[in-house]
């Protein structure tokens, strides 16, 4: 059912990376000098689909830039922001908050994608709103920006909480008047990957043949994976129980990474992986590639008590083609979606509220 896309670093490492797609796409990683931001960018420089990579952060982008820019494959790459002299030391400039902007908009000219993994990340007993508190003002601004330098890119969302910087993000498009519902994207693509990797293990079948959806949000009980609808077919080697701690697992494999860190971060290289696979799904869709699905958090009404809501989407040239919604849930499923529902109403709602409220 879903497109797949592996980044093979023996494949893309080689010289003689396939040249067959429209391979034009500029990509721009936001808050790419971080934990999820390096190696995100890593993979998109190593892939044939891309071939720019701006990489922007407050701090230390233009060295993260200048170690990508000698891989020897063709995506060129431009870092954006500060340097840490120019943040603290001897070369520090005074006015860095207009500097930023400068850098911002230079990193986001001419952008067909724009990913963004900034912001502040989990660490073991901070709260969701904690977490909201410095992310929500952060996308605010991101989605200024891009109104202003590239307001028909694509936007790949990562930054925490997902369920409501989403509607922030998107909120003040609107307020904006750049506002597309097809080209704002909440990444839950983590959430498949943990899916395809637990199930398959537990069922001994294929993981690279194996395909799940993964509906609702991208926090906790939002996390609704489809057991049920999971390609092959798993039904005759789970039994409820098995079920039941899968869901468990996969709902909570955020805080089962910031556990066994133990402080020094959470995920970051899987969110890496998903987040690069679910760009260089958007950009082979943007290059007339049909037949692609991803998972992902949009804005729909496939869920009427949710105006935000991840499900199946088929992606095409302008975005989202088809929301392929729902499909059959079996009864344990339909009790864990009004669950999921609980759990992400108020998140977006407090994301809506933000924007309107300043």
């Amino acid at each position: 059912m879903f497109s797949r896309t592996t980044v093979s670093v023996a494949r893309a490492a080689s010289r003689g990376l396939s040249t067959s797609a429209a391979s034009q796409a500029r990509v721009c990683v936001v808050g790419g000098a971080g934990g999820i931001g390096q190696p995100m960018s890593l993979l998109l420089k190593m892939d044939p689909n891309v071939s720019h990579v701006a990489v922007f952060d407050l701090v230390g982008a233009p060295g993260v830039a200048a170690d990508l820019s000698h891989i020897d494959t063709k995506a060129t790459v431009s870092g954006h922001g500060m340097t840490l002299k120019q943040f603290t030391g001897d070369e520090a400039i005074t006015n860095q908050d207009e500097y930023q902007a400068s850098q911002f908009d230079d990193a986001l000219q001419g952008c067909d994608v724009v990913v963004i993994p900034a912001g502040v990340p989990r660490k073991p007993g901070m709260t969701r709103q904690d977490l909201f508190e410095v992310n929500a003002t952060l996308n605010r601004d991101f989605a200024t920006a891009v109104s202003k330098n590239c307001p028909n890119a694509m936007v790949a969302i990562i930054s925490n909480p997902v369920n409501s910087t989403v509607p922030i993000f998107a909120e003040q498009m609107k307020k904006l008047g750049t506002y597309n519902p097809k080209r704002v994207f909440g990444v839950t693509t983590l959430d498949i990957v943990r899916s395809h990797t637990f199930v398959s293990e537990a069922a001994g079948v294929d993981v690279n043949a194996i395909n799940i959806p993964v509906v609702g949000g991208h926090a906790g009980a939002s996390i609704l994976p489809l057991l049920s609808q999971a390609t092959p077919s798993v039904k005759d080697k789970l039994d409820a129980a098995k079920v039941e701690e899968l869901t468990t697992r996969i709902q909570n494999g955020g805080t089962e990474v910031v556990q066994a860190k133990a402080g020094a971060g959470s995920a970051t290289l899987s969110m890496a992986k998903a987040g690069a696979q679910f760009v260089i799904s958007l950009i082979r869709a943007m290059n007339g590639e049909t037949g692609i699905v991803e998972c992902a958090y949009v804005e729909s009404d496939v869920v009427p008590e949710c105006q935000w809501f991840a499900t199946p989407i088929e992606l095409g040239v302008n975005g989202i083609e088809k929301n392929l919604g729902l499909g059959e849930l079996d009864d344990f499923e339909q009790a864990k979606l009004a669950e999921a529902i609980t759990e992400l109403k108020p998140s977006i709602e407090e994301g809506v509220n933000f924007v309107n409220g300043n």
